[in-house]
Parts: structure tokens; C-alpha cells; sequence
């Protein structure tokens, strides 16, 4: 990735103290399953919030590889904060990278750079057995030029505390399931009812239950470029990578305190005492799990953009892509289950400096975010038409 600028510098270092407020309320937000609004709150008065925004615009505009340390600084804390502000910064950067000159966009990204407005992700939804690439739910022209839509969506990260909403819909009523569109709903314009509770075994402070989101609202709130395009080009590559380095956080923390546990053991050991072997196994998965992540980061940054962007539509950067989300997800699992198994009780029981408990239970959601079954399923697919990767 591109080296990390000044202008970059000054954001991490915002981030950075984001993530030491994260760090004190982590176990509050775990243990209520509350949203880490104190985390959040300092995101926002920072400017964080807006770091993907254009900076015509007033964002922020870092690099993409201050993004992505940015979601492991947070995730090493407290995952639940690193992954909502991954999935806003996905959901930001959806916009800006396909807003064109959309007048009403152009407004709406420099709000959120002055305001730190919060965006939730509404693409799952019940009946398309988690495909992101269909839509049941549809968008309804109305007399007047106005739009509406109703959805049922499975899940909505921080729907309640979101101020808007990008929902992914079928074009018509008309249309193709495979046919979509993405809208961007205020929260002052939608009703939400939600229709189930949260409280996850990992991941809590992501509150994202299943609501039933409704709004009419105006056309030009439409996203003027086809959802697959944006899904492909700008989506689906950030939510794979920034995800990963919200894992590799996650990793990364337990393996420190794997590190930390072993240590206090060998200097309380006689001198005859040995190091831990299953370290060294730990740390050799966790290096691993980082080249990957760096090398899908750095690929991605150096062709997300002209000229070099329509090589994001290909097959084999879609596999590419893909299987580090695989890669990524599985990595954590077994990384802070071996962690665990170095800290042994101490690593088990809560409230202990060695403690790993909740950095397993927020690891568990890994595969299942965008279901890695599914993944496999679309990567063999892909395969069999490519000539390679």
C-alpha cells in the first residue's frame, strides 16, 4: 500500500484515540449489547467519520490504507466499534465513488463530513437466503415523482442509531430480482419496526436485529449507477478488506495476550523452563493472515481507480477478493482459538488480563458475515468460467 501521509497521520491519530475510549467501554458494550456510542462519538467529533468523503466535498479523503489501519487500530480494542465504522466507511465510500454530479449527493457526502452523519447497510433481506445480488422488495414510483419502498431486511447493523440508510431494491416492481438499484433513506423519512432482539454471542455492540424499513422519498435519492456495478467496483471490495483488517484485530489482540500469558509463564519457569511452542505456531498463522490482507489491500488500492478500474469486474478479481474474506475469516477462529489454548483458564474466564472470551465470540461472526459457504459456492462457479486468477 502507499506509504501512510500527513494528512493521514492526523486521522490515525484521532482514530487512535477513538480506540483507547473504545478500549475502556468494551466490555460495558459487550456485556449490555449496547451500541459504542462513546467510541462513535469521538469518531464523529474528530472528522473520522467523513474519511472517505471527497475533500472537495470537506472530508477527510485518506488513503485507503489509513482506512484500513484505522479499522484494525479500533478492532484491537473493541470489534463491535471497528466493524461499525468499516461498515459506514463501505456504505460512504458506495456513494462517492458512483455519485457522479448528482447535485443531491454532492450536499448530502459533505454532510457527512461536517456532521459525521452515520450510515447503516440495508442489503440483507428475508427471502433471498442472503444473496446480496437480489432484491424482492422494490422501488415504487409514485404521482408527483416521488419513490417509496418497503423491505424486510434480516438484519440492520446500528439501525437504530443510524441518521441514514443505503437500501439495496429492485429497480421496478417489474424487474428482475438480480435487477437492483440503491437508495439513501433519512432517518426522518423512514419508519423502521423492528422485528426481532439482539443479543448476539459475539459482535453485541453492532446491534443489528432484523427491522422493516419503509420511506418514500425523492427520486434524486436514487444512487444514479446499477447496484452491481457498485457491488463489484467498490462494495464488496471494501467490505471484504476492510472486514479482514477488523479480524486482524481481532487476532492480533488475542495473540498479544497469548504472548503476554506465555511470557509471565517462562519468567516465573526455572531456568531449565522452555518457551511455549504453540506461540510460535500461533504467530506463524497470524503473519500469514496478515501478508494476505496486506497484499489484497495493496492490489485493490492500485487499481480502484482509472485506468486501472475495470480490471475490478473481472472474474479473477472477483475470486481474488473473495477468497480473502474466506481466508481472513477462517484465520481469526483459529488464531484466538489457539490463543485460548495458550492462556488456558485465564484465557477463558472473563474479567482476566489474559482473557480471550470475547475476542472468540466476536471471531464466530467472521464466517458467517456474507456466509463463506456461499462464497466458496460463487467462487467455484467463477472458476469453472475464468481461464485463471
Amino acid at each position: 500500500m502507499n506509504p501512510i501521509s500527513g494528512d493521514d497521520e492526523s486521522f490515525l491519530a484521532n482514530v487512535r484515540a477513538a480506540a483507547t475510549v473504545a478500549a475502556e467501554c468494551a466490555s460495558a458494550v459487550d456485556r449490555e449489547a449496547r451500541f459504542p456510542t462513546e467510541a462513535v462519538d469521538s469518531l464523529r467529533q474528530s472528522g473520522a467519520l467523513g474519511a472517505a468523503v471527497p475533500g472537495e466535498l470537506g472530508g477527510r479523503e485518506v488513503s485507503f490504507g489509513a482506512l484500513c489501519s484505522a479499522c484494525f487500530e479500533l478492532s484491537r480494542r473493541c470489534a463491535s466499534s471497528g466493524m461499525v465504522f468499516a461498515m459506514h466507511q463501505i456504505q460512504v465510500a458506495s456513494i462517492a465513488r458512483h455519485l457522479g454530479k448528482a447535485d443531491f449527493f454532492q450536499t448530502y457526502l459533505a454532510d457527512v463530513a461536517r456532521n459525521g452523519r452515520l450510515i447503516a447497510s440495508v442489503t440483507s433481506e428475508e427471502g433471498t437466503d442472503g444473496d446480496l445480488g437480489q432484491s424482492q422488495a422494490s422501488l415504487e414510483l409514485q404521482e408527483g415523482g416521488s419513490v417509496r419502498f418497503r423491505k424486510a431486511a434480516r438484519a440492520v447493523s446500528y439501525g437504530a442509531y443510524a441518521d441514514d440508510f443505503l437500501v439495496t431494491l429492485r429497480k421496478a416492481p417489474t424487474a428482475e430480482p438480480n435487477d437492483q438499484v440503491m437508495v439513501l433513506a433519512h432517518a426522518e423519512q423512514a419508519v423502521l419496526e423492528q422485528t426481532d432482539n439482539w443479543y448476539a454471542l459475539g459482535m453485541r455492540g453492532s446491534c443489528s436485529p432484523a427491522f422493516t424499513i419503509s420511506a418514500e422519498l425523492s427520486s434524486e435519492q436514487v444512487i444514479p449507477v446499477p447496484f452491481a456495478v457498485v457491488a463489484r467496483e467498490t462494495m464488496i471490495p471494501y467490505a471484504h478488506i476492510l472486514w479482514a483488517w477488523c479480524w486482524l484485530g481481532v487476532a492480533t489482540d488475542a495473540a498479544d495476550r497469548a504472548r503476554g500469558y506465555a511470557r509471565a509463564r517462562w519468567r516465573a519457569a526455572s531456568v531449565a523452563g522452555g518457551a511455549d511452542v504453540r506461540l510460535s505456531q500461533l504467530y506463524a498463522e497470524l503473519l500469514a493472515m496478515r501478508a494476505a490482507v496486506y497484499g489484497a489491500s495493496a492490489e485493490y488500492e492500485s487499481i480502484k481507480d482509472a485506468p486501472k478500474r475495470e480490471e475490478l469486474s473481472t472474474l479473477g478479481y472477483a475470486v481474488r477478493v473473495n477468497t480473502l474474506k474466506i481466508v481472513a475469516a477462517e484465520a481469526v477462529v483459529s488464531i484466538v482459538g489457539k490463543a485460548l489454548k495458550i492462556c488456558g483458564m485465564e484465557g477463558y474466564k472473563n474479567g482476566s488480563s489474559f482473557s480471550v472470551g470475547r475476542n472468540f465470540r466476536d471471531a464466530l461472526s467472521a464466517p458467517l458475515m456474507i456466509s463463506n459457504d456461499r462464497i466458496h459456492a460463487a467462487n467455484a462457479h467463477m472458476l469453472l468460467l475464468s481461464d485463471g486468477t
